[in-house]
């Protein structure tokens, strides 16, 4: 699979553990150095700026989209090598998944767990066929793999939805399996108003 751009899911907050803007900057550099765009929320503010100022300085490109209600907060990173502004969280959202080829969950809060399992809901479904990932950042994401493997084992995750999910805790590792991913035959769900 080509990868021109990867989203990168992240913390507005650097986080206590110096590892995780340590990952961060690894992500950015790993990208730049493969040549392929950085598609970020936009802030300029923790893990986003981070990974954002990482990709840069390396010589990569990246793409922010961010909500006019946080441009006017003046949380934008505005050295980026664009900067898409939306009208909203879901506009925002859309653009992401529409511009990038693969998606990546960095640590981070709760908007950070919301885009990765909304970004695999979709493949799940089989609205489109990227590659979803944990960059598992000194341990940070080891109870949420456990309880979504336990997930399975209580027979509410199927396992191949399961295995759509690549977990690695090394930026090359990571992005060498979003190389060679091949989406598994999904049937489109159809809802009761698509018939």
């Amino acid at each position: 699979m080509a990868l021109r751009r990867v989203c990168v899911y992240c913390g507005a907050n650097r986080g206590r553990d110096p590892a995780y803007a340590d990952a961060a900057q690894a992500m950015g550099r790993a990208l730049a150095r493969r040549g392929i765009g950085l598609v970020t929320g936009g802030g300029r503010v923790g893990l986003m700026g981070v990974v954002a100022d990482a990709a840069l300085a390396a010589g990569g490109e990246v793409t922010g989209v961010i909500p006019e209600a946080l441009m006017r907060k003046e949380l934008a990173h505005t050295g980026l090598t664009d900067l898409v502004v939306t009208a909203s969280m879901h506009e925002r959202k859309a653009r992401m998944a529409e511009i990038a080829d693969g998606f990546v969950a960095l640590p981070g809060g709760l908007g950070t767990y919301e885009e990765l399992f909304e970004i695999w809901t979709w493949a799940q479904l089989g609205w489109h066929a990227k590659p979803c990932g944990l960059f598992n950042a000194a341990g940070f994401y080891d109870k949420l793999v456990a309880f979504l493997d336990g997930a399975c084992d209580a027979q509410f995750l199927k396992a191949e939805h399961r295995a759509m999910l690549i977990v690695e805790d090394d930026p090359d590792r990571l992005l060498d399996r979003f190389a060679t991913y091949e989406a598994p035959t999904v049937a489109k769900w159809i809802g009761p108003d698509q018939t």
